[in-house]
């Protein structure tokens, strides 16, 4: 055989894992764009800053107005700023999964060594990882602006311990709403559009009805309706499991334990099946 001067590789040999790792970091990276066009980072940027404004001023007031209190709950501030939580999920979602998708690289990715489990549980969690740090630095400006107002150690930490919960699964299950709707389109565009669409009207309609149901004084209802849209899923959850106060209605949050342990299963039920479409997804376009 012609020699035409190619060295074979032999170095090591990373494998798999560091596959999965370095499409983890650089997914996360875009998602502030990170490694990216000056850009691509104004509007991720922008939004982190306005997630974290209104803790800075509220620290502000609790430390030079005495307060005992600070103005908000941990597990409230999400549910609060939904609308910015939202605008940040819809314009990275698609980023994350849909240019791969339009461009046709995912077999690229697939060839060897990544497999699809790999690229779905990096890219899941990448974008988890992004909405957690996106809703728990607030909290972590609020936390510390509370120890600095010299407010209760054990209340406030406990206050946000249970923060960080929420936060957490309304990252899981955001991210996996947001992917399973950016992946089924590779125009972004449409994802934006999508996913935008998704959480306002399932919130819009979910409000609409416990309205109603609160001026028929069928507060019984109000708790049950929560389930069927991703931001109310939460806040019924954190309100049952965690104490927290609900944004529903006269504070209606699941009236008994049957339907906490419904929003339970929801929230555990949606985050897997999210993980599962998303497999089943790149099943299909890994190879075309």
């Amino acid at each position: 055989m012609h020699n035409i001067g190619y060295r074979k590789y032999d170095g090591p040999r990373l494998g798999r894992a560091y596959a999965r790792r370095s499409l983890y970091s650089q997914s996360l990276r875009g998602a502030y764009g990170l490694g990216r066009s000056a850009k691509s980072k104004v509007l991720p940027m922008i939004l982190l800053g306005v997630m974290c404004a209104p803790a800075l001023i509220m620290v502000a007031v609790t430390v030079f107005t005495d307060m005992n209190k600070l103005p908000i709950e941990y597990t409230r501030y999400a549910v609060v700023l939904q609308a910015v939580i939202t605008l940040f999920l819809a314009s990275q979602a698609p980023q994350a999964v849909s240019r791969d998708l339009r461009f046709k690289t995912t077999p690229l990715y697939f060839s060897r060594p990544i497999e699809r489990a790999d690229y779905v549980a990096a890219k899941y969690a990448a974008l988890t990882t992004a909405l957690f740090l996106l809703t728990a630095l607030p909290l972590l400006i609020l936390y510390v602006g509370a120890l600095l107002a010299k407010l209760s150690f054990g209340t406030q930490t406990a206050g946000f311990a249970k923060g960080l919960l929420t936060v957490l699964l309304l990252s899981l299950l955001f991210a996996g709403i947001g992917l399973v709707i950016a992946a089924v389109t590779p125009r972004r565009g449409f994802g934006v559009a999508a996913i935008i669409a998704v959480f306002v009207i399932t919130y819009g309609a979910v409000s609409a009805v416990q309205g109603v149901a609160d001026a028929q004084e069928n507060y019984h209802v109000i708790g049950w309706l929560g389930v069927f849209s991703p931001i109310t899923l939460i806040d019924g959850f954190s309100s049952w499991f965690l104490g927290a106060t609900s944004a529903f209605p006269h504070a209606s949050g699941p009236p008994n334990a049957l339907a906490g342990a419904v929003y339970l299963l929801a929230v555990v039920g949606i985050v897997a099946g999210c993980y599962g479409l998303l497999m089943r997804r790149y099943r299909k376009v890994g190879l075309s």
